[in-house]
């Protein structure tokens, strides 16, 4: 068996070590690419969202590769995405690929699960190994999100530019290298040392901007045009809504238990959107009126083109930023999408963002003179 599943962001890492770890051949695509984005493109249908092209792009990439087990998932929804596993099947059948489709229903008994389809794919009797082997790759998806968090609040602060980007680019393969909870912990350590030394700018004052939307969009840089990169680069800090370890806390194990999640930000987005359309248009209008009351500059909101629940965030969030004074970019992502357009876009939000920043402080010391 030789083993292959989508390539999003960092989550390449817990899964290439489990299949390290007990002995089974694993085939990681490779990063997303033109060629990726090409060769899904290429097959798919063409109004489908560019997720659903990317990860059939992985896939093909992966079966040139030697893979012959295709791990996707599957789930209820109004979403797309539980219907993809069936659809890049049928295609890549379609193509005269041979392979064994192995879709996991993340809604499916949670936890439980996951713990179950995993024990049928690696054909292991022991449940211990398998909880033990879950609990690790749980911890390495924490500690890749503590240090991606903590690479946002370096990166528009640091006095050479790129010196945390070099620091990011060898995480996964380090993380991954380490097969043991001591390994691990002293690996994140010395990480999260190697940033806290990076030479910073003194007296830098970020701006602050929330990035919020479609969760594959937001997790593979890539496909987003390296946005949060680009974003340090203009001194902006950034927030990002979508997290592979908050997903996992939320789906594996809070909605295991009954426990309800995500209250108040279902409260602030109420007043435009009673019911849940699927997605994360609930979460974008939510943390847009969250991210408002907390002081941050801005809100980029990026959506796949032919997204249904994002559409609709997108249609509403123009009066979510009138009620909440915070301006909102939304940003359209498809296969033609080009950097340097998307780089010119974010340079007008940033000097707007700026002088309105500007004039509100401005104001303030006005309104505290007059009260003096």
């Amino acid at each position: 068996m030789k083993v292959t599943f989508p390539h999003m962001g960092q989550v390449w890492v817990p899964l290439k070590t489990l299949f390290d770890k007990n002995g089974v051949e694993c085939i990681v695509p490779p990063k997303c690419s033109k060629n990726t984005i090409s060769l899904g493109a290429k097959y798919s249908p063409e109004w489908v969202c560019m997720p659903f092209k990317t990860i059939l792009g992985n896939y093909v990439e992966a079966l040139e590769l030697g893979a012959d087990t295709l791990i996707g998932v599957a789930g209820p929804g109004l979403c797309r995405l539980g219907y993809y596993a069936k659809l890049h099947e049928s295609i890549l059948r379609d193509l005269g690929y041979e392979f064994q489709m192995c879709t996991f229903d993340w809604q499916e008994k949670q936890i439980v699960g996951l713990a179950e389809f995993i024990k049928t794919l690696l054909r292991e009797d022991s449940w211990r190994k398998i909880v033990g082997d879950i609990k690790f790759g749980l911890t390495q998806l924490f500690y890749l999100d503590d240090i991606e968090r903590h690479t946002h609040a370096i990166r528009p602060r640091e006095r050479e530019q790129g010196t945390t980007s070099k620091i990011w680019q060898t995480v996964g393969d380090r993380i991954c290298a380490a097969h043991d909870p001591a390994t691990l912990s002293k690996t994140k350590k010395q990480i999260m040392d190697e940033l806290n030394a990076i030479p910073q700018v003194p007296g830098v004052r970020p701006l602050r901007v929330g990035i919020l939307g479609e969760f594959f969009m937001s997790m593979e840089p890539f496909v987003n045009m390296d946005l949060e990169e680009e974003l340090g680069k203009m001194r902006v800090e950034i927030t990002r809504g979508a997290w592979v370890s908050d997903w996992a806390k939320v789906w594996l194990f809070l909605e295991a238990l009954g426990f309800g999640h995500g209250k108040k930000v279902k409260k602030a987005a109420s007043p435009y959107l009673k019911h849940d359309v699927s997605g994360d248009a609930m979460q974008s209008l939510g943390e847009t009126a969250l991210h408002a009351q907390e002081g941050y500059d801005g809100i980029i909101h990026l959506q796949p083109f032919t997204c249904m629940p994002e559409i609709i965030a997108q249609n509403m969030l123009p009066q979510v930023s009138r009620d909440h004074d915070i301006p909102v970019m939304s940003v359209i992502l498809d296969e033609q999408m080009g950097k340097a357009g998307l780089v010119t876009r974010l340079e007008a939000f940033v000097d707007l963002m700026e002088r309105r920043r500007y004039r509100k402080e401005r104001e303030g010391k006005v309104g505290s003179k007059a009260q003096g």
